[in-house]
Order: C-alpha cells, then structure tokens, then sequence
C-alpha cells in the first residue's frame, strides 16, 4: 500500500473514531440529562409561620402548602419536630404538579416569651433531601403563678404536705379564681384574695387581684408511687380562662420489705437454703426508731419464724425456716409480720416451695 492511500486509511478511521466518541458523549448527556428530569422536586410555598402575641396554654396548629414541581413522586419520608410539644401530621406522597401538607401541632403550655418550634422535612427529592420549616410566636402568661406553675412532694404514704403558689394576672377586667378541680381526694386546695402588704411585687398587671393557692398532698388516700397530676384552677380571664398547676413527686411507702414473697423450691429441712430471711427498713428518715415489728405469724405448719432487730434504727430480720420434723410436701401458704406503722400495719407474704425430707409431725407456729 502506498504511503498516501495509508494515510487516507488513516484519516478516515479517526475521523470515524471521532464520530464515535462524540455519539457516546452525546448519548450520556442525553441520558443523564432524561435522569434529571425524572425527579421529584420540593417546593415549599411559605416554610416560615409567624403567629405573633398568643395567649399561653393555646394550641397551635398550621398546615405548611408543599409542592412537587417536579415530574415523578414527591415522597416525605419523615417530618421530626425540634422538641416533644410539636407534633406533625404529613401527606407522604405528592405527585407531580400536586399540593400536599405538613400540619403542626405546638402546645404552649410550657412556655412563656419568644418561641420557634421547628420541623425537618427527609423526602426523596434529591435537590433538597432535607427542609426545615419553622412556627414562631410570642407567647405571652395573661395567668401565671410565682414561684412556678408546679409543686413537688417528697413524702411518706399517710403523711401530709402543703405548698402554695401565688397566681397573678395581666389582664385589664379584674381577676377572680371561679372554681379549682383536683385529681383526687389525696389532693385539697384552698385559695385565698391576699391583701395589699402580702402581694408579690414585680409580677402581674399593677392594682391587680393575687391569690395565694395553697395544695395540701397526702393522707391514706395517696397512692404509693410517682405522682403526674393537675390541679386545674378555672378563672375569668377571657384569653387564659384555666390555669393548670403540675403536682409531681413521689409517695413513699412508711418502711420497706426484701424480698416480698420467698420461694424455698425444693428442700430438705437440713439443707442451707430451708432458713430464709426477710429484711424490713423503716423509710422515715427523722424517727426510724417508732417502726418496730411487733409479732411474726405463719400459715405454713411446716415453717418457723423469728425475728429480731438490727444494728440501724428502723431495720428488722424475719427469719423463715422449715422445721427440722416437717413432713415432705408442698409448701402453699402466708407469713404475716405484724409492725407498729399506723398506715400499713400489717405485711403479707406468700410462702411457697416443696419439702423433699423430714420426720413425722409438723412444727407448730411460733414467733417472738
């Protein structure tokens, strides 16, 4: 072959070469490009609300406009409020060109001044994966209580305890307390107009009722355990017309007990694990010494007791044994401790196992 024609051979293979890269190129682009295009795309039509001055304790509730202005499926994945008194309901799927919302909920209860509550939008738009939308407000108490809008107790079952708080106004009509609702009978209430020289300065509008709120928390109707109430005082604000008060804490028992029943399982009278104890702890921590066990009894023929005081105030041993002469069988019955508490003066714990040895008559009962 000739040099020239190899070199016409060679030029058009590079031109072809060429020709191909190009179509490639071109092909990507165009398909990148059709790629593109197929996407959801998220627009929000106003992502901030402002709601201005609002009266504390209202619910809020707003729905934000989205949209999908691009040409598949505008998926929300998820809407996760800033903090727990915001809450969000969402349309989880948006087709194109379509209008869709995310609704927020926002107690203000808890809150008092300047607020922006805040919700993450997670969608499948792959411009925008995550948006924020936001509620601002000034929350403003129209009813308020000083110190605080809550007591808390701390105390023995049968004991009882007051607290006050002093509620205040900022409206312009002259404030009054109408009724007070309580969760229980545990709980009493009264309340009273304070005079000029015990009102709290510096809080409310000036000239203003005040009104001493004082919570009383206790007796044999508590209830042993952690306590998450209201008190509900109803008044004649027209933006704030109930004030709730929180009432929390604790209702201790008068003393406790370990372990609270007792399972010998399988034993012989003279095996080790036939003698149990109970252990019982005075939980007054001023006057330990009052609780005193007085008398230990037993259902069981089969199972002793004694019981003797410890070396700290307040802390007693129930010893619990199978008889040495108890005959084999089940074991299916109570101990009784009795104690000098006036609330709970009497425990009672069952008593369960198998006894797998023994001689012929049963122990009879004892205590000390």
């Amino acid at each position: 072959m000739s040099s020239k024609r190899s070199l016409v051979v060679m030029m058009a293979f590079l031109v072809a070469l060429v020709a191909s890269f190009a179509n490639a190129q071109d092909k990507t682009a165009k398909k990148a490009a059709a790629t593109e295009e197929k996407a959801p795309r998220l627009t929000i039509v106003d992502p901030v609300k402002e709601f201005g001055e609002i009266a504390k304790g209202d619910k809020l509730d707003w729905s934000f406009v989205i949209k999908n202005t691009g040409n598949t499926d505008l998926q929300i994945i998820a809407a996760r409020p800033g903090c727990g008194c915001t809450v969000a309901d969402f349309d989880k799927v948006i087709k194109p060109g379509e209008t869709g919302k995310v609704t927020a909920h926002v107690d203000t209860a808890n809150f008092a001044g300047p607020i922006a509550k805040t919700i993450t939008l997670e969608t499948n738009d792959p411009g925008s994966p995550s948006s924020t939308l936001t509620i601002h407000a000034v929350v403003k108490p129209y009813v308020d209580a000083y110190p605080a809008g809550f007591v808390r107790f701390n105390q023995l079952q049968g004991e009882v305890a007051t607290q006050s708080v002093t509620l205040y106004s900022e409206e312009d009509e002259p404030f009054e307390i109408k009724d007070v609702q309580v969760p229980g009978d545990w709980v009493k209430v009264a309340y009273h107009k304070l005079d000029e020289a015990d009102r709290v300065p510096n809080v409310g509008k000036a000239g203003q009722a005040q009104y001493r709120v004082d919570i009383t928390v206790g007796g044999t109707d508590a209830k042993i355990g952690p306590m998450a109430d209201k008190v509900r005082i109803a008044t004649n604000s027209k933006h704030q017309p109930e004030y709730p008060i929180s009432v929390t804490g604790v209702i201790r028992p008068t003393y406790r007990v370990e372990p609270t029943a007792l399972n010998f399982g399988e034993v012989a009278p003279t095996d080790a694990a036939a003698t149990r104890s109970v252990l019982l702890h005075s939980n007054d921590p001023k006057t330990p010494e009052q609780f005193v066990v007085t008398k230990v009894e037993s259902t069981v023929p089969s199972i002793t007791t004694a019981f003797k005081p410890l070396a700290q105030k307040g802390d007693y041993e129930v010893t619990l044994a199978v008889a040495k002469n108890a005959k084999p069988g089940d074991i299916d019955g109570t101990v009784k401790i009795y104690t000098s508490d006036k609330v709970n003066p009497v425990v009672t714990l069952p008593v369960k196992g198998t006894i797998k040895g023994g001689a012929a008559a049963p122990a009879s009962k004892s205590s000390k």
